[in-house]
């Protein structure tokens, strides 16, 4: 279902991306096309993006093509989802130490259609930071990986 979504596979693109979406939520899929579980997480963003299309702009980002996003939000477990809104990063509190991003898939398309309208409204209100409203029990944990500290 990757094929449904436009792909940016520059950090030129990515900055355009950004710079340019005005007034929704932007969603970024960093990833690969082929890996099993970015699959699945485009499965849900593709049946997702007619119905939040006046809220959200959905895009995927090819990690090994944007090495200096990949590095600058960490992105050290694949699929990672980053939020903006208006050119400004958004952070959701997951109830994990990360509120930089969601790792993993969304188990449900209801899960991520209520989590943008979240941050939606967050970010017409001046919030920079929102809770999730995304039950815990569906929210994938790992641990945060700290090198050469």
């Amino acid at each position: 279902m990757s094929f449904l979504l436009p792909k940016l596979t520059s950090k030129k693109e990515v900055d355009q991306v950004i710079k340019s979406t005005a007034e929704k939520v932007l969603v970024l899929r960093f990833g690969r096309d082929e890996d099993p579980v970015c699959l699945q997480l485009d499965d849900i963003l593709s049946k997702t993006s007619s119905d939040l299309s006046k809220m959200a702009a959905i895009y995927l980002v090819d990690v090994d093509r944007t090495p200096v996003y990949t590095q600058y939000f960490d992105i050290s477990y694949i699929p990672s989802t980053v939020f903006f809104f208006n050119g400004q990063h958004m952070k959701v509190d997951y109830g994990s130490p990360d509120h930089t991003k969601f790792v993993g898939s969304f188990k449900t398309k209801q899960d991520f259609i209520d989590l943008i309208e979240v941050i939606y409204r967050g970010a017409m209100r001046g919030k920079l930071i929102v809770q999730s409203p995304i039950d815990p029990k569906n929210i994938p944990k790992y641990d945060l990986l700290y090198q050469d500290i």
